[in-house]
């Protein structure tokens, strides 16, 4: 049985998007392989390969597709400060919050706040699932592989 013949199954489908919407409503909180797979009712490794199948992309780069997608979401309609953002959003630190959001957005957590409340959206007209997916981040390449694309660059230029 190939690997796409094994997410045609429904049950196992239904077990990675258990595991998905888990992750959804609860962004801020750790899912590491273990607790994903436990939730899903697989081994950690069949978790891994069925979930990158069905959704395009590892737990670990889903997960901060949708924490990254909730902190714009706040810095753009919130007045919380760039900490409190970062903590209710999952991260432990601000340093590395603003480290991989910069990675991410291509911007600072405040810089994108002071574009997004600089210009005027009347976003309460469009429907919230457009608006979420306009926002989503584009995570199809890891974090740690645009750090050193950029540092290949900067040394060859």
């Amino acid at each position: 049985m190939s690997k796409g013949d094994q997410l045609r199954r429904p049950a196992l489908l239904r077990r990675m998007l258990r595991a998905k919407d888990r992750m959804d409503a609860a962004s801020q909180e750790n899912w590491p392989v273990s607790r994903l797979a436990a939730i899903s009712g697989v081994s950690e490794a069949h978790f891994a390969r069925a979930f990158k199948l069905a959704f395009g992309a590892p737990p670990h780069r889903y997960l901060l597709t949708r924490r990254i997608e909730r902190a714009k979401a706040l810095l753009r309609d919130t007045d919380l400060t760039v900490i409190e953002i970062a903590l209710q959003t999952g991260w432990e630190s601000l340093g590395s919050f603003g480290r991989v959001f910069r990675d991410i957005t291509g911007e600072s957590p405040r810089e994108l706040r002071l574009r997004e409340q600089s210009t005027i959206q009347r976003l309460e007209d469009v429907p919230h699932c457009y608006v979420t997916a306009a926002y989503r981040p584009d995570l199809r390449t890891a974090v740690l592989e645009k750090r050193r694309r950029k540092a290949g660059a900067t040394k060859e230029g």
